[in-house]
């Protein structure tokens, strides 16, 4: 069977149907419009950045019509916007049948390869003359008639090429892909997080799970300098610019806050066994300072139960109750490492996490996995808690990328 994908000349597509997120089509109708208008600003923003020319942006129900000369670059951009469910370069034409079999005829011969099956596909809004059955099986016949010396055929079930055909009032579109897209809500219908980012595999895919529900985020990374190096730092920044290209229009800043000087009094004064523990509510306390000053809602982290000694569900439990004024929001709570590396991979951000840097030095050779509320808050009483936390926070600085 040949390839569908192999087409004789390039299309020159001259639009991009921009299909929303199905969750966005259930909410109510004062909610839908606030959203959709986000996610058309979100639009807008990405062509900008991109440079995409185009000269409209048609918004339907359900649907963005955008105008380009270059559709293919733009729907390749336009599938990083969250919201987005898929997009097609299409071609567009009049309702009128005779216009949309002449359009799907012109791009079934710059599409199908000799021996392809095909199918026709058609959703049509709007007063019109005919069915959407009538166009597929007409769209069909004049394919098959007209190009007869390729060897067609019709498959419904498993073609090697779909031609889709969407007909909206008095204009209609014809297409032979379907881009995936980012799905989820658009960025900005929800308040930011806070996200702790190390620039391991886990955090990253952690913020950007938040990201695709509509949050936009401000990265914290704590710098374990002298216990890490600069490799370390610069990793946390490599992926953080790969999940601000999924945030195009959005602030690009990440807090970086010196955390050694943390890290070197816990090894002085408390348990080594508690290290990590120790070191994690004192990021939780520094992040909500963090996320006072950006007035955000929440602080999202990369923890998964089990993934490693401090994130059993009894050191969860300790964790939690460092953060007293914000929810700590853990997207990954019940994915298995293979699972988040999958994401990680799909969205970029894998290759960078996974340049070799230097871990912490600071870990304990044996670190608690069960610690209690008692022994942790016992070993707090030898550190000035308050004093620590204006420390980190008067020192940080704000790296824009």
């Amino acid at each position: 069977m040949r390839s569908s994908f192999v087409q004789r000349k390039p299309v020159r597509f001259d639009s991009v149907i921009v299909r929303h997120g199905g969750e966005i089509g259930i909410k109510g109708a004062w909610t839908r419009r606030v959203y959709e208008r986000l996610l058309l600003n979100n639009l807008k923003r990405t062509l900008k950045h991109h440079e995409i020319p185009y000269d409209a942006i048609l918004r339907r129900h359900g649907r963005f019509y955008l105008k380009t000369p270059t559709a293919a670059e733009a729907s390749l951009k336009l599938s990083r916007v969250f919201g987005v469910s898929s997009l097609s370069p299409a071609l567009e034409t009049t309702s009128r049948m005779s216009d949309i079999v002449a359009k799907s005829v012109f791009l079934a011969s710059l599409t199908l390869s000799e021996g392809n099956s095909f199918a026709v596909k058609c959703r049509r809004v709007g007063d019109h003359p005919y069915r959407s059955s009538d166009v597929c099986r007409e769209v069909g016949r004049q394919i098959l008639t007209e190009l007869s010396d390729l060897g067609l055929r019709v498959d419904l079930k498993n073609p090697d090429v779909k031609l889709g055909v969407e007909v909206r009032d008095d204009r209609a579109f014809v297409y032979s892909e379907v881009m995936k897209g980012a799905g989820g809500l658009p960025l900005g219908t929800q308040p930011k997080v806070v996200c702790l980012l190390s620039g391991g595999i886990d955090s990253p895919v952690a913020c950007w799970l938040a990201m695709k529900r509509g949050c936009p985020v401000v990265p914290v990374y704590f710098d374990n300098s002298p216990f890490t190096d600069e490799s370390t730092t610069e990793r946390a920044l490599s992926v953080a610019r790969v999940l601000f290209d999924w945030a195009i229009g959005f602030p690009r800043k990440v807090y970086v806050v010196p955390h050694g000087q943390n890290l070197a009094e816990f090894k002085k004064k408390c348990p080594e066994r508690l290290t990590c523990i120790l070191c994690k509510r004192m990021m939780y306390r520094i992040a909500e300072r963090i996320a006072e000053m950006e007035r955000a809602e929440g602080i999202v982290t990369g923890e998964a139960i089990g993934e490693q000694a401090s994130q059993t569900l009894q050191n969860l439990r300790v964790l939690n109750t460092a953060a007293t004024k914000y929810p700590i929001h853990r997207p990954l709570l019940g994915f298995d490492k293979a699972e988040t590396e999958w994401i990680a991979q799909k969205i970029g951000t894998y290759e960078p996490s996974a340049k070799r840097a230097k871990g912490c030095s600071a870990a304990p050779r044996k670190p608690a996995t069960m610690a209690k509320p008692q022994e942790v808050a016992k070993a707090e009483e030898n550190l000035n808690v308050g004093e620590m936390v204006e420390r980190s926070v008067k020192s940080l600085k704000v790296v824009n990328l």
